[in-house]
């Protein structure tokens, strides 16, 4: 993972003494509310429900078990105890004070680790594959590409104060998208051309929200090096054009479908060729020089399936369940990818406690050269376990509570901390999750039903992603009560699309039924190869309304 320098180290430094002396004039009164407002969002500091929130970056979802040790002590110390991550790849505090935040900002300094850009309308942090760099099925390791537009967008001059808040995601896997890309403002999807020239296609207009919308490629091609100049092209035309008057229309996604994206392309194209050849290129050698930061770690000579894990994946039936569904392949022989699943039935989705953070540098220490990814769907990865140390890992987690055997189940639920937390959420998701899982916790059913996405959203900034969900499900406020809407057939694959609505809202207490009777459709209707997302692209949606509302209304 990548090392800060000592030019990193000290603009951070001098960030985190700004911010402690801008934090002293707003809590004397020299600041107002409203002249600290934008200072405090780039620093990634919020006004929640309860308490303030700070947003803690995780570039492209990569922590060391250094990292994870001052997590846990920052979130003893300044906090109650536990931290949440995010379908951002962050990690948030939700009950920091406002006094120790610069506190917080230096002791997280000291681990190469900052709250920069987390919020604001600026260029948010990068995300990537959580599988980046290990995973057989990627083109290349998108990392490195990751850094570079990590190092190109902080502290822009030119997007600092963007029409609104901006959002890229890279993807390198050939035959599917672990980042999302088509659902943010530009996403990148690793290629090769016919000349087997390396390159990315671009897509840009993408986003969730009160508006959302599958990004459109916007470039079919764009050469390797060419990457930050047309990125910079990109955020030129939406800084130009996007709408400032209204902040529900001044997403890039607003502007791409206002433009079309053929007109969108071609105020791309005209100042992309004003600054093609400007310094901002890439060269062979700057990419080189990031790519020394993500060499390979040092790997045993192995062979697959080692004896002792085929019997102890026959003995155990358990142990291979949790094989099964929460290890991938790895692209070295003798190593599988274990994600820590943060999804027990009782914990808010995402969660963690100051404890668990130091079990798991513990555990990356001992089992993943001391590293651990944060993932798009809120749960960790040890990225470089051998398989003859498979056994004694799933041994050790299971007391810590990473060892639920529902990866890409119905219950590895996507969940925003909701009502309980946010100030802007119309309705609560954490226990519409807890109720859910609940109703549906036996794993031999879970495993019938395959993979299916199951996403919640407190409300239509769509933190919990809703709209991508096979099953996503929406809070909405109906005169002061809590209600939730329900769309079918979301993806943010490949083949993404956003979700349709069923019908009408429920009371928090019908949705476990709500989702029993949908997937009882499924059941029913599906053939024996079928997703729940490949059953409902050929059925539609009138059999799942017709059942979930013969009763219900």
């Amino acid at each position: 993972m990548y090392v800060y320098d000592e030019y990193d180290r000290q603009i951070l430094q001098e960030r985190v003494a700004q911010f402690r002396h801008q934090t002293a004039r707003a809590l004397t009164g020299e600041l107002s509310e409203e002249e600290f407002l934008p200072l405090r969002l780039q620093n990634g500091l919020y006004v929640q429900r309860l308490a303030p929130m700070l947003r803690i970056c995780i570039p492209y979802g990569m922590l060391n078990a250094t990292q994870l040790r001052r997590l846990a002590r920052v979130t003893r110390d300044y906090d109650k105890g536990f931290a949440h991550f995010t379908t951002r790849q962050n990690v948030q505090l939700n009950w920091p004070n406002l006094e120790d935040v610069p506190d917080i900002l230096a002791e997280l300094a000291e681990v190469e680790m900052h709250a920069n850009q987390t919020s604001g309308n600026c260029i948010r942090n990068t995300t990537t594959d959580q599988y980046a760099g290990v995973h057989a099925d990627e083109l290349i390791d998108p990392r490195p590409y990751c850094e570079v537009i990590r190092q190109w967008s902080t502290y822009h001059p030119e997007f600092a104060f963007l029409p609104r808040k901006f959002k890229i995601a890279v993807n390198a896997a050939a035959n599917t998208d672990r980042a999302a890309i088509q659902v943010h403002d530009i996403g990148l999807q690793i290629v090769r051309d016919a000349a087997g020239q390396l390159g990315f296609r671009v897509h840009a207009g993408g986003g969730l929200g009160r508006t959302p919308m599958v990004g459109p490629v916007i470039r079919e091609f764009l050469p390797e090096l060419d990457l930050l100049t047309y990125l910079e092209a990109i955020v030129r035309v939406y800084n130009r054009y996007g709408r400032r008057d209204n902040k529900y229309k001044a997403r890039i996604k607003i502007l791409v479908k206002a433009l079309t994206p053929e007109g969108f392309a071609e105020r791309v194209e005209a100042e992309w060729n004003h600054i093609k050849d400007s310094p901002s290129r890439l060269t062979p050698e700057a990419i080189e020089q990031v790519k020394v930061f993500f060499t390979e770690p040092a790997y045993a000579a192995l062979e697959d399936n080692p004896a002792a894990l085929v019997q102890a994946r026959s003995d155990d039936k358990a142990f291979n369940n949790w094989v099964t569904r929460n290890t991938e392949p790895h692209k070295k022989p003798g190593y599988r990818i274990v994600t820590l699943t943060l999804k027990k039935t009782g914990v808010p989705p995402g969660d963690i406690t100051d404890r668990q953070l130091e079990q798991v540098a513990d555990l990356c220490e001992r089992f993943s050269f001391g590293e651990v990814r944060a993932t798009h769907n809120q749960n960790l990865v040890l990225a470089d376990v051998r398989q003859d140390e498979l056994y004694a890992l799933w041994q050790a987690i299971k007391p810590l509570g990473f060892a639920t055997p529902n990866l890409n189940t119905l219950t590895d639920i996507i969940c925003c901390p909701g009502g309980d937390y946010c100030a802007l959420a119309n309705a609560k998701s954490i226990p519409v999750a807890e109720a859910i899982q609940r109703k549906f916790d036996n794993l031999d059913y879970l495993y019938d039903l395959g993979d299916i996405e199951l996403n919640i959203s407190g409300c239509m900034n769509a933190c919990g992603h809703h709209h991508v969900g096979n099953i996503g499900v929406l809070g909405v406020d109906k005169k002061g009560e809590e209600f939730y809407q329900v769309s079918l057939g979301g993806s943010s694959q490949h083949d993404a699309e956003i979700g349709k609505i069923l019908g009408p809202s429920f009371a928090q207490e019908q949705m476990p039924e709500v989702i029993e009777k949908i997937i009882n459709v499924y059941v029913e209707q599906r053939t024996d190869e079928e997703s729940f997302l490949d059953t409902f692209r050929r059925v539609g949606m009138n059999p799942f309304k017709e059942r979930v509302y013969a009763t219900n209304h």
